[in-house]
């Protein structure tokens, strides 16, 4: 007895409490999980069943065993119903085919030929006081015979009123603006 004792103390408590129930968990086959797995037989041949006769019953229905596996199986089963089904490998191709031919289409709209024009136009003055060179792209590619234009390089200067220059004059907030004008603009 004190040899178990002395093994208890190394051991300690809760090692020996958790080594206690677990062979209480082993010893006790009613607190086992149920499977429905059917009974695996090693090398024994069962004879084989005759067909029932009119006056038996049938066999009784064999009822649902609540096991894990059997939970997980009815989990696989609804969530079929969730998730959107897997497309066959042609449907995926056909996906992919579509999507790579976009792709070309909008590469094309880039391939188009443009030309890189310089020259001098002024930007508008958008409503929030913003220069809107846009137009003044449009308007330089349109001098080259293009249709439409990108700015690609704008410049900006300062524009002053000539009583700026007098000696002497005090310069005010309204006297000088500042203009800007594209240089070079990508156009198609």
């Amino acid at each position: 007895m004190l040899g178990r004792l002395g093994l208890l103390v190394r051991i300690g408590p809760s090692t020996a409490k958790a080594g206690l129930a677990l062979s209480m968990l082993t010893l006790s086959p009613e607190f086992a999980f149920p499977q429905a797995a059917p009974p695996v037989s090693l090398g024994v041949q069962s004879q084989p069943q005759q067909p029932p006769q009119p006056n038996q019953a049938p066999p009784p229905v064999r009822e649902e065993n609540p096991g894990l596996i059997n939970e997980i199986g009815k989990l696989f089963e609804k969530s079929k119903s969730i998730l959107p089904p897997l497309k066959s490998p042609g449907e995926t191709m056909d996906d992919l085919n579509t999507s790579a031919r976009d792709v070309g289409d909008s590469l094309s709209a880039l391939t188009k030929p443009s030309l890189i024009v310089t020259g001098r136009v002024a930007c508008l003055v958008a409503a929030n006081g913003a220069p809107d060179c846009k137009v003044g792209a449009d308007k330089l590619c349109q001098s080259k015979g293009y249709k439409e234009g990108k700015s690609l390089d704008t410049d900006a200067a300062e524009k002053c009123s000539p009583i700026v220059f007098v000696p002497g004059h005090k310069r005010g907030p309204n006297d000088c603006r500042t203009e800007n004008f594209v240089t070079r603009a990508i156009c198609q």
